[in-house]
């Protein structure tokens, strides 16, 4: 399951509901059902990428980074499959609820509809991203997927669950926490690339190289940054919320280790940084 990606996943929501906090809306039932629901499609992601990843072959000796379940030998396909379905089923039961007690008070059955529809795409993205013929995370869209979901549709989304309503300076925010969310995959991407260009995984490093990857990790990092403190100078309404400035500078220095590395596999412990960081981004402004 890898619950180590959770606080990851948690970032894109803590974000949109501090920002919705910001606005004067709240609701910790919703809060806590929005976090439960990412929480599954996170699990349920990283189920399916152990399936994909080891079906495909990637997942091999030569592979850098942690053991994973499969590949170890831990876990069959066979009981993959089961714990594909059971969260699968979880995921659409907890979102659903959420729909539930959102929009069912005001009668907002159609708006309900189009979030459920946008939900099992999101199911369905989790899945795909490397499981089946043509997976998207073998063709170098993952990046795309990641920043969509993690970013606009995460925070925005969010926002739109607790407030009723979408506010355009909430997605200068997703859009930094979409672009750390991307780095952190751009992370993976750069330490496996070897094994990955060997296999026919075809990630945007891959097709990039791996020194065109680092200016990528620079241009997320970046930007993300520059993005967040558009963001406090422009529609930030006190100024606490400037501190959560200060992780997201740590990630810029951050990529001095990146430059550095000449060794893909020394990258790795650098995923659960810029994680965390990125948590710590959104936490601050949850707080504040």
């Amino acid at each position: 399951m890898r619950l180590r990606t959770l606080p990851l996943a948690a970032s894109c929501i803590l974000t949109g509901a501090a920002a919705a906090k910001s606005d004067g809306h709240s609701n910790a039932q919703v809060l806590a059902l929005t976090l439960v629901t990412t929480f599954l499609l996170q699990i349920l992601s990283n189920l399916a990428n152990d399936y994909g990843d080891f079906s495909h072959g990637v997942d091999n000796e030569l592979r850098v980074g942690p053991a994973r379940a499969m590949q170890s030998g831990l876990i069959s396909q066979v009981q993959m499959k089961r714990a594909l379905i059971v969260t699968t089923l979880l995921t659409l039961l907890s979102g659903t609820s959420l729909l539930w007690i959102v929009f069912s008070p005001q009668s907002q059955f159609l708006t309900a509809l189009l979030m459920l529809i946008l939900g099992i795409a999101a199911i369905a993205s989790a899945i795909k991203y490397t499981v089946g013929k043509s997976p998207y995370g073998y063709r170098g869209l993952g990046d795309l997927f990641v920043f969509v979901f993690f970013g606009p549709v995460g925070v925005v989304g969010t926002y739109f669950l607790l407030s009723n309503q979408i506010s355009l300076d909430v997605l200068l925010l997703a859009s930094t926490i979409g672009l750390y969310s991307t780095a952190v995959l751009n992370l993976n991407n750069l330490r496996d690339h070897e094994n990955d260009r060997s296999m026919g995984k075809n990630t945007l490093v891959v097709m990039m190289g791996f020194r065109n990857g680092k200016m990528y990790q620079t241009f997320l990092i970046g930007t993300g940054t520059i993005l967040l403190l558009l963001w406090v100078i422009l529609f930030s309404n006190d100024y606490y919320s400037a501190l959560a400035l200060l992780p997201a500078f740590m990630q810029c220095a951050l990529l001095t280790k990146v430059w550095r590395t000449q060794a893909p596999a020394t990258l790795d412990s650098e995923l659960k940084k810029v994680a965390l960081l990125t948590f710590a981004v959104s936490f601050i402004l949850f707080l504040v």
